[in-house]
């Protein structure tokens, strides 16, 4: 028996499906009750079109998320070919605040859909969960973090990032937030080289020893 492939979506209706996931992600992030019928209508296609890409609104609205947390992990892999390790993983941690809270009407249309899919931790997790792992394990190859922190030890010690009021003056109290885990993951790190001070010390004779005469 041979094994059946999806079939993929042509040039069209690929740009259909695209278009009313640009456009519900503006409206959702402006208005957490944006109605499916405003979405079809910006995006230009008939409802017929937007029913056979989104079965209900639940299936939008967490298509958006998952949609936009892959955004957000790809970019991990990005920032490694162009930074340091320590510099990536900080700057990634940037991009997942600005996401959090820039994106709170579409975190509020979340609210009643994901209390039938398990919480919010779950959707958007597997990239989420590769990116901080692809991360970390260039940090500790590097020795910029202590060895043997897993991705879920990371996403519980930034849990607090969810707690800032994004309409509050968020970006000086998530900067803190995220500095103070980034001083808690270098701790107890190994380093890549000792530093040269150090190097220079341990070669120097001591004072007294017959090569300090002989200086």
């Amino acid at each position: 028996m041979q094994e059946e492939k999806s079939t993929p979506l042509r040039p069209d209706a690929q740009r259909n499906r695209e278009r009313i996931l640009e456009v519900a992600l503006a409206e959702l992030t402006r208005s957490a009750d944006a109605p499916v019928s405003v979405i079809a209508k910006k995006a230009c296609v008939g409802q017929g079109t937007f029913y056979r890409n989104f079965p209900n609104r639940e299936a939008l609205v967490l298509e958006v998320y998952r949609y936009e947390m892959q955004q957000v992990a790809d970019t991990a892999a990005q920032l490694l070919l162009t930074r340091d390790p320590d510099r990536a993983l900080r700057e990634w941690m940037d991009r997942l605040a600005q996401f959090a809270m820039a994106k709170a009407g579409l975190a509020e249309a979340l609210r009643t859909t994901v209390s039938r899919h398990g919480g919010l931790a779950r959707l958007g997790h597997g990239p989420v969960t590769r990116a901080v792992t692809l991360l970390l394990d260039a940090n500790e190859k590097a020795g910029a973090i202590r060895s043997g922190l897993t991705a879920e030890d990371f996403l519980l010690a930034i849990a607090g990032l969810w707690q800032i009021d994004p309409h509050s003056d968020w970006p000086p109290r998530a900067a803190r937030l995220l500095d103070l885990v980034m001083d808690g993951l270098r701790a107890g790190a190994s380093g890549r080289d000792r530093p040269a001070q150090d190097e220079g010390a341990a070669d120097a004779p001591e004072p007294g020893s017959p090569q300090d005469r002989r200086a």
